[in-house]
């Protein structure tokens, strides 16, 4: 790690926060604290990401909305707001696609061509794989702080870290300790 990484935090929202929501994460509120700590060694190298609803229907996602249909609002719903524990976590505006993978032009053009990123947030088993796995082959050096992440389940999450474990050296797999040792 160098003082030049960045800190991408992976859709940190109600949507997949909230117990009552059918995407929530059982291990959002652990997640969140470490993310905040890493937000505040990061400083102002910190991005924070939101998935919204906005993809053209007349592609796969209108396919995906009809088996999610709850999800289906507008991206004002606050379904789709920052958790209040992540508002304050970049003086950065949020970068919001309506994609799973948060890495591409926008992203790139933030942090960098060739960075170095640790990724965190939810859900490790679709956002945060789906980043990690295009931002790796887009040349970035890419960390996985995984005790920073919140999987769909404790399954899922390590089958996940399995999958982007099998990226090496592009992709490493940390937690916060190490991260925060190393900056």
């Amino acid at each position: 790690m160098t003082d030049m990484d960045w800190l991408v935090v992976i859709d940190p929202q109600t949507i997949f926060a909230s117990p009552n929501s059918a995407w929530g994460s059982p291990f959002f509120g652990q997640a969140i604290a470490r993310i905040r700590e890493l937000a505040e060694a990061f400083g102002e190298r910190v991005i924070v990401t939101r998935w919204m609803p906005t993809a053209d229907r007349t592609t796969s996602w209108g396919a995906y909305f009809e088996a999610w249909p709850f999800a289906d609002q507008s991206p004002t719903d606050p379904l789709f707001d920052l958790v209040p524990e992540a508002a304050e976590l970049s003086p950065h505006p949020s970068l919001d696609l309506p994609t799973f993978g948060k890495w591409g032009p926008a992203l790139e053009e933030i942090v960098g061509r060739g960075a170095r990123v640790v990724l965190a947030g939810v859900s490790t088993d679709c956002c945060v794989i789906s980043t990690a796995l295009a931002a790796a082959d887009a040349g970035a050096h890419v960390t996985i702080a995984a005790d920073a992440c919140a999987g769909s389940t404790a399954e899922n999450h390590d089958a996940a870290l399995h999958v982007m474990g099998l990226y090496p050296p592009q992709i490493a797999l940390s937690d916060t300790a190490a991260v925060l040792a190393g900056l």
